[in-house]
């Protein structure tokens, strides 16, 4: 059976750190589910850098449609979570069912990505025990946010500890994919192993 991997994001979403995920998770034969807070077609936004500028610019991009909303996601039926960035995070780590869904994966131990303010979902959650001691990185504005999870915050582009990849934004996706499908293979494997034991 096909390992299902849950992205969760909104209206908002950095176009290509949700897009490139969910085709890569394809081309691998995985099967990538897009959960929103409510289904619906999602506006993503394309976030750039232009010189001279202090912060990114943010133009309209493609549509993606949602397959499932946050209130119907079972989490067990998952086996990894990816949340891209953009300005999806701050809005959907609003929604009243995103703390159980996210705290699903940390405490199962299955692999967790969060790309840019990606790492903005986990404030939300009520129990940020889980982030001491732990490293991970975030688009630089978001480094006040990751230590607030008590977290320390790596200056490196793309981080992995544990079950936990995070990248810092759109440019480190070919990395931070990597890492990711290697997590999601060693748990396959894990898998493969203990049935023909």
């Amino acid at each position: 059976m096909s390992k299902r991997v849950l992205i969760l994001t909104g209206d908002g979403a950095e176009v290509l750190e949700v897009y490139y995920p969910f085709y890569r998770l394809k081309e691998e034969g995985y099967e990538a589910v897009i959960a929103s807070p409510r289904k619906k077609t999602l506006n993503t936004v394309c976030h750039d850098f232009i010189e001279g500028w202090d912060t990114y610019s943010e133009k309209p991009a493609h549509l993606l449609p949602s397959d499932i909303a946050f209130a119907d996601v079972e989490p067990a039926d998952y086996d990894a979570l990816i949340i891209p960035g953009g300005r999806a995070p701050e809005f959907i780590r609003n929604d009243q069912d995103l703390p159980r869904i996210v705290q699903h994966f940390l405490e199962a131990d299955k692999p967790v990505g969060a790309i840019c303010h990606g790492a903005q979902v986990f404030l939300a959650l009520p129990d940020r025990s889980y982030f001491k001691g732990r490293t991970l990185t975030a688009y630089n504005a978001c480094k006040l946010e990751v230590e607030s999870l008590g977290a320390e915050y790596a200056s490196e582009t793309l981080h992995v500890d544990g079950n936990l990849v995070s990248g810092h934004a759109w440019p480190d996706l070919p990395g931070f994919m990597r890492e990711f499908l290697n997590l999601l293979g060693r748990t396959s494997n894990k898998e493969l192993t203990s049935t023909t034991n």
